[in-house]
């Protein structure tokens, strides 16, 4: 049992390098929750970690009495019970199903840009890399040895990499749409200070884990963001200082129109494939009637991006953050449905959420397991 001081607020095992580290240490800044940061050697993660959650993944939260979580999202929501102003979810309907929507987009899809220009630049990112890798797993090792050992660990993330589907055919498009991306958003962040005006939303801390781990600190993905979108290196800055943010969302539930070619996208690119990934579930679970937890993986299937077809592991756990997307839009009344339904029709993402989907996905004990 780990001794806890309900003085000393909240502990933090994350890393700088880990993309949902980012996303947990920016929501704890902006919403000014106190908190101590640890980054987790491979002692911890035997000693801690694995023990007390089942699992070894970061970031995991401490709280100060004693009760260790572990994912993002659900961190947040019950941080958000604890620590309710000033919320991160907009209550109003559009404003709502967007941040919930660019959470699943950050948090899910855009892992495959992320992945991409973390890995295959290895001349500019992987001296940084293994430092980073080595340094936090091994601290108490001389310098030379922890590189030797940060290239193991990051060889095993590297590893990750053909199963999103990026492979020499899918490259050209995965950087063209990524490229886009960042000008859209560039757009949008000339314009705005956040996604949905001065107050940071659910959205933002699903974008900030990708743009900012992999995509603004890994050494050439940083300067192209720099030197291609400087308002969107601007807001991750924002995102990740230790500034609290009040400020409000838009009023009248307005979306910016500067963020509707980010929705298409991520409908054109993110949606099929998490609807195929559902039949790919319930055909999984005709075959093993008696199973509950869910593989991590369930064979592949295709994607298109930017017109080029690829092949990607099926990953049911996104169906989970889907979810509350789907919760959510189906929770709103006829008026509140009428009322988002311009905004669904602009993005084509109508047919998605008004299908019916098949599977329903749980946590319980920080694994996945199919209803």
């Amino acid at each position: 049992m780990v001794n806890v001081d309900p003085r000393a607020g909240y502990t933090l095992y994350a890393a700088e390098c880990s993309l949902y580290s980012g996303k947990l240490r920016s929501y704890l800044r902006k919403k000014g929750i106190a908190y101590r940061e640890i980054a987790p050697s491979v002692l911890t993660y035997k000693r801690f970690i694995v023990p007390r959650t089942g699992v070894s993944y970061i970031p995991v939260l401490h709280t100060p009495d004693d009760e260790v979580w572990q994912d993002t999202t659900e961190i947040i929501d019950r941080l958000e019970a604890r620590h309710p102003d000033p919320a991160v979810y907009p209550e109003s309907p559009c404003q709502r199903l967007v941040s919930l929507l660019l959470e699943v987009y950050g948090d899910e899809w855009l892992l495959i840009p992320a992945m991409h220009y973390r890995w295959n630049f290895p001349d500019d990112n992987l001296p940084f890399l293994h430092d980073e890798f080595g340094g936090v797993a091994f601290p108490w090792l001389p310098r030379f040895l922890r590189r030797r050992l940060g290239r193991r660990v990051a060889a095993r993330f590297a590893g990750f990499v053909p199963g999103l589907g990026i492979t020499e055919d899918t490259i050209p498009a995965i950087e063209a749409s990524y490229r886009a991306l960042l000008d859209d958003l560039d757009v949008h962040f000339r314009r705005h200070d956040f996604l949905l005006g001065s107050r940071p939303s659910i959205g933002d801390f699903g974008l900030i884990g990708p743009l900012y781990a992999h995509l603004y600190r890994d050494p050439h993905p940083g300067r192209l963001m720099r030197e291609r979108a400087p308002a969107v290196a601007a807001w991750v800055e924002g995102m990740t200082d230790e500034q609290p943010v009040e400020g409000d969302f838009l009023p009248g539930d307005a979306v910016p129109e500067t963020l509707l070619p980010v929705l298409q996208r991520m409908v054109r690119e993110q949606m099929p494939v998490l609807a195929d990934t559902a039949v790919r579930l319930a055909q999984w679970r005709e075959s093993h009637p008696e199973e509950r937890t869910i593989p991590r993986a369930l064979g592949e299937h295709d994607f298109d991006i930017e017109g080029v077809q690829g092949r990607r592991k099926v990953l049911p756990f996104s169906l989970w953050m889907w979810q509350r997307v789907l919760d959510f839009y189906r929770g709103l009344s006829r008026e509140q449905r009428d009322g988002v339904a311009e905004l669904l029709d602009e993005i084509d993402a109508k047919p998605f959420l008004e299908r019916s989907w098949p599977v329903r996905v749980d946590r319980r004990d920080n694994r996945f397991v199919i209803l």
